[in-house]
């Protein structure tokens, strides 16, 4: 059965990859690929992503999460009337990651008017599953803060 599309208009990679610097930019986070209600982002585990131990820190891995969930909440509202902000995200690390590039998958598993909640999968890059994260964002009016 094919899944439905779940983005307000057609996703451009180019357009999510060249926003103004924020967060993700500096962590080298990359949107890569988009289906009918996935988005996929990686990152390089670099030292810069590393913890004392020499792999990925965990707060890295949830930037990533958050990142990708954000943006994917983003694609599904009207951003002329609303704005997304995030509001809980948890991560379980299950696989040390020391080098290489990490994939995160993000999908929906509610999207409400009111709040969406996002599955993200982080991947090594033997396709292993690293990192399940769970991110919940608020749908609130566009504001500027």
């Amino acid at each position: 059965m094919k899944k439905k599309m779940i983005w307000k208009k057609p996703v451009a990679l180019d357009e999510l990859n060249h926003t103004p610097e924020y967060m993700g930019s500096y962590l080298d986070i990359r949107f890569t690929g988009v289906t009918d209600d996935t988005l996929t982002a990686t990152m390089p585990v670099t030292p810069k992503v590393h913890q004392p131990y020499g792999i990925l820190h965990g707060g890295a891995s949830v930037a990533l999460a958050e990142t990708v969930g954000s943006y994917a909440s983003s694609l599904v509202v009207d951003t002329a009337q609303f704005m997304v902000v995030g509001m809980e995200v948890n991560a379980n690390h299950l696989k040390p990651v020391a080098s290489g590039m990490v994939r995160a998958v993000c999908s929906p598993l509610h999207l409400g008017t009111k709040t969406h909640v996002w599955d993200i999968r982080i991947y090594n890059d033997a396709d292993q599953l690293t990192c399940v994260s769970r991110l919940t964002v608020a749908v609130i009016e566009k504001r500027v803060f």
